[in-house]
């Protein structure tokens, strides 16, 4: 193994796993797209097209980007809550479960604003 490969798996070792982590590349993709899109809108407005269309184009931006947080909601509850959840110490685990729940439903309060 070369030693830049090494490094690679170090760091890989030491990143931290999220609930996205196995479907990280597709959220990547996801944002890239949705990235694209939000460059698209501007170069409509730099190039002065009618407001319904430009209004149209950041609707689904916005779903595109309600999408991604549903599911990565989706994935902090199915990982950081079930994984709190099976913590050993009935004490740890109560706090544990109360604040990843609180974290989603802090999430969920400022998705719905």
């Amino acid at each position: 193994m070369e030693a830049t490969e090494a490094l690679v798996d170090a760091a890989s070792a030491d990143a931290p796993v999220h609930g996205y982590t196995s479907n990280k590349a597709a959220y990547l993709r996801r944002l890239k797209r949705i990235e694209g899109q939000v460059r698209g809108i501007a170069r409509m407005v730099e190039d002065d097209k009618y407001c319904i269309d430009i209004l149209t184009q950041v609707s689904a931006v916005t779903k595109a980007l309600h999408a991604v947080s549903l599911g990565l909601l989706e994935e902090h509850i199915g990982h950081c809550v079930v994984g709190a959840a099976s913590e050993p110490d009935p004490d740890r685990r109560s706090e544990e479960i109360e604040s990843k729940v609180k974290e989603a439903s802090d999430a969920i309060g400022r998705l719905l604003r």
